[in-house]
Order: C-alpha cells, then structure tokens, then sequence
C-alpha cells in the first residue's frame, strides 16, 4: 500500500468546494434516506442502533444536509470502494470517532456483493475500551482501521513525590505512543474534545504534565490548546501529507440540559434554531491550530450543522437505557452525513 493517492491536494482553511462552504446550510427532509440499515451492518453496535433498542419514530433517519450553495455529492458505495482500493483509511479519537468509523463501514458495505468478504481484522467484539479496531474489504484490499486515544497525547503515571491527588498526568508535550500505528495510512481523521472537561480529568486524579513539570495550576483549556499544538507538531514531522490527507473533525454539538446539563431530551425533530450550540471553544481551538499550520490539514467543521440535530441522539435508546445518552449518535444518523461531506472532498470526480 505505498502507492499515491490521487485526491484533490487541500490547504488548511476550511474553504471546501471552491466558493461554497459546505458547513453552512440546513436539514432538509429526505425520503431516501437512510443509506443503510444498520441491522444489516454487523458493525454498528448495539449501543447506537436505536431502532434495534426500541426507538419507533425513524424520523431522524430522513434528514439530509443541504448546503446554502451547493450539494453534497450522494454517497456511491461501490464507486468510492473501486477509488479506495488498496488504501488504508485511519480514525483516531474518542467514541465519537468510532461512530463515525462505524458508519463508514456500514456505507461502504452497501456496495459489497459478498458480505463476508468484510471482517474484523482481529476477530475483536467492538467495545468502548478497545485500543484498535479495523475492518478489511477483502475484495478491494482496503482496511478501514479506528485507535482509541481520546487525547491525541500520552498518558502516563504520575511522577514521584506528587500531591495523592495526582493518579495519573497527561504529558502534553508527547504524542500517544500508538501514533506509530496512524502513519502508515491514505486518510488519517482525528478527533478530540469530549473526554476534556472536569469530570473526565481533575475528578479522577488526572492532571497534565509538559517536561518533568505537573501542571497544577493549568486550565483544561489551556491545555487542550498545548496538545492540540503537539498533535500539530506531530503531524507536520511525521507524517508524509503528500501521501496521507489529514482531517481534523470538529466538536460534535451535545444537546444535554437542565441546571447541570445533566438532563436529556431527544426530540422526534431536529431544532429549527442552534440555540447558541454552533460555536464551541474546542473548535475554535481546533480551526485556529490548523489555520496555522504548515501542512495541509483540513477541518471538518461540523459543529454548526451537529447543533440542530437534538433529535439523532441515542437518548434511551442504547444497550444501558437506564443512563440517557445526549451526547452519542445513533446509526444510520447524523455520522453518515460527516462520512458523506468526508468524500466530497476525497473524490472530487464523484461531484
């Protein structure tokens, strides 16, 4: 797999299609969808097939993005399977990124005559504590692989003599040591920003770490933009982006409320309004890195389009419904659109 990729070569402004920025639009209805049906997709996990959970309204399965001026090309399965083969197409994130790891595959499996030609490399179960997992197209010699490093930056344990707070320090200076694995790739996509908020960190004993120096005092803003520097650093050093194309997906909207936001509604539509939920600071962070950067890189910026969709959730509707779930998405739903504005810019012929 070192052949070249011949796709459209991208420079690191969010400018997709020419004049039209493909992130500014609106959901429209659309009959034709879903793409898939998850239950014919081994790869959809239970915790996100909401229909196979209980859910009866489908409503969140008809929603297409529509651009202000222009469309988003139809995703053609067996089409972007024949430009795809012999490449290796790389997730790196959290869970969100699975999801979105899983809704490609479930799209692209729609072309494949012969469903077991596509297999789990590892003969792995997909779970949400798993560090690798990737699916082979055997027909098409391509691998479609997802590492869990929610961080993008390296864990490790908390040097000697630190306060019995401390259990484990995230060394913002260092790439995940798994990184070596995401080189060797065709399309390498990233994402991360759920996992960095208080509860995830400062209230299990994780604090960040730059050198030989715990960072007591840092803020967890602060130290995203840190690591978002390393992972571009990272990025600019080590991997060949004459080869590789290089995504970054912005923070994805979760429609958590109440007081705490700690309550969850999923309504049976998308909002008709953001309702403040279209800018995030993480993806300001996550744009401005970029922008600056010395290699192309480009931002899927879906934070806008993700800030209607209040009604694609898995809510109750998950393998746990004792604990609501605002923040993941179900399958077929709004990852399916992300993978689709994903192509339009790998394969500009398809447009």
């Amino acid at each position: 797999m070192n052949q070249s990729f011949d796709f459209e070569v991208l420079n690191s402004k969010v400018v997709p299609m020419g004049k039209c920025n493909v992130f500014e639009g609106s959901w429209i209805h659309d009959d034709s969808y879903p793409l898939y049906d998850a239950s014919q997709c081994p790869f959809a996990e239970r915790g996100f097939n909401c229909i196979a959970n209980g859910r009866r309204d489908r409503g969140y399965t008809k929603w297409r993005w529509k651009p202000k001026n222009c469309d988003v090309p139809r995703f053609d399965a067996r089409r972007i399977l024949e430009q795809l083969r012999g490449k290796r197409v790389v997730f790196v994130g959290d869970s969100l990124s699975r999801t979105q790891w899983e809704s490609l595959i479930c799209l692209l499996m729609t072309g494949v005559e012969d469903k077991k030609s596509v297999y789990e490399i590892k003969g792995n179960r997909i779970t949400k504590q798993i560090r690798f997992l990737g699916v082979r197209f055997s027909t098409f010699d391509l691998r479609i692989d997802f590492y869990r490093s929610v961080f993008l930056v390296k864990p490790g344990p908390a040097p000697k003599h630190s306060p019995q707070r401390i259990k484990t320090t995230l060394r913002l200076d260092k790439i995940d040591d798994i990184s070596h694995e995401w080189i060797d790739s065709d399309v390498l996509i990233f994402n991360s920003g759920h996992w960095w908020t208080r509860t995830k960190l400062f209230d299990m004993g994780w604090y960040f770490q730059v050198g030989s120096s715990v960072k007591l005092g840092m803020t967890i803003n602060s130290a995203y933009n840190t690591a978002l520097h390393t992972w571009a650093s990272w990025v600019e050093n080590s991997v060949n982006t004459n080869r590789t194309r290089v995504f970054f997906r912005t923070f994805e909207s979760s429609h958590w409320s109440g007081k705490n936001h700690n309550a969850c509604k999923v309504t049976r539509n998308p909002w008709k309004r953001s309702n403040g939920k279209e800018r995030s600071h993480i993806s300001d962070m996550i744009n401005r890195v970029v922008r600056n950067m010395s290699v192309p890189v480009r931002v899927l910026h879906v934070t806008p389009m993700s800030s209607y969709r209040s009604d694609g959730h898995v809510g109750t509707w998950s393998d746990n419904p004792s604990v609501p779930d605002c923040s993941h998405w179900c399958l077929p739903g709004v990852p399916d659109m992300w993978n689709e504005i994903l192509f339009s810019y790998l394969l500009p012929k398809l447009m």
